[in-house]
């Protein structure tokens, strides 16, 4: 597939990636591993739920646990410019013969509830309830000192699909992987709000989340978590890394919480502001593209990721196979 033009005017715009909601088994070691580990703060809490925010949001939650049978993932949150644009992604979202509604969500205003083409559950919100700011109360911090949330990486049956489909809302492509055989996409990075990516996609089995990613300070908060990991009962959690991405020029860690949904530790990457940005082309066979140096990724990271509730997951399209860990 050619590399998609900017699609600079979309039928309505997107500000960021926002949230995601979790559902978990045990809301109380759920929170355990994102409070007291990872360093986010408690937002809201009850019996069935826990919201999170990261320390430079003003946004109410970034992550929502939700107490629940099956560790699945709910929906994916994006931010909007404006009000009116909810009307837009309404109209736009139903020519294209798929499914919306306004739903009611706590501390957030008018949201529209839809799905992607493969039918991800994606939610669109103007206004969320806005908290002080704690960027500066550091005595706050702790964990990884996370700073907010940075993206969503998704399998996908058809990357060059995912990739038109999301060109289309205005997301613009900064790197991919090109399958030399076919010519065809196994992996792509799309960006609204001028980092390498608000979403990803991975060539897999899917639809399904591979990982939610948080932006820290720098790498040696990367290191810190993961002495406090290997002494807190967490070492089995910790998944690849750390490392350095060549796609994207980032640091990086993965890791899973106690139901196996998968957290990428991630920084160091590059500004994509410029409408003229040139995307970056990578050979799947290329060693650097996944790791520029560090481990290669193990299996699991390939293969396992977080459903989505009453989505079917199918096999890839394209059949290629990047490097793997022994």
């Amino acid at each position: 597939m050619p590399e998609p033009k900017p699609n600079l005017y979309p039928a309505f715009n997107i500000v960021r990636l926002s949230h995601v909601e979790f559902v978990v088994k045990d809301l109380a070691a759920s929170k355990a591993f994102y409070v007291d580990t990872l360093g986010l703060q408690v937002t809201h809490e009850d019996g069935e739920r826990v919201c999170l925010r990261a320390m430079e949001e003003r946004g109410h939650h970034c992550i929502v646990l939700k107490k629940g049978a099956e560790p699945v993932a709910n929906v994916l949150g994006f931010k909007v410019y404006q009000e009116e644009e909810l009307d837009k992604a309404k109209t736009w979202f139903e020519g294209k013969g798929l499914k919306t509604s306004w739903v009611e969500r706590p501390h957030q205003g008018r949201t529209l509830r839809t799905t992607d083409h493969q039918g991800i559950p994606l939610e669109f919100y103007f206004q969320m309830e806005r908290l002080p700011r704690i960027h500066q109360k550091y005595a706050l911090y702790r964990g990884v000192k996370p700073l907010r949330i940075d993206h969503f990486n998704m399998f996908s049956t058809n990357v060059d699909r995912s990739v038109e489909f999301y060109n289309e809302m205005g997301f613009r492509l900064t790197e991919y992987t090109e399958d030399a055989q076919t010519g065809k996409m196994w992996a792509a990075w799309m960006h609204r709000k001028g980092g390498v990516h608000d979403v990803a996609f991975t060539n897999g089995r899917g639809p399904r989340l591979h990982h939610t990613a948080f932006w820290v300070p720098t790498p040696l908060n990367i290191i810190d978590l993961l002495d406090l990991m290997s002494t807190t009962g967490y070492l089995a959690n910790i998944e690849r890394g750390p490392g350095r991405h060549g796609i994207s020029n980032a640091f990086f860690l993965y890791i899973r919480d106690p139901d196996g949904h998968r957290i990428e530790i991630y920084c160091s990457d590059y500004q994509t502001v410029d409408p003229d940005h040139e995307p970056i082309k990578w050979d799947l066979k290329d060693p650097q593209r996944q790791t520029l140096w560090g481990a290669p990724a193990p299996k699991s990271w390939f293969e396992e990721g977080t459903t989505f509730p009453g989505v079917a997951v199918t096999e890839p399209e394209l059949k290629a196979q990047p490097i793997v860990a022994p």
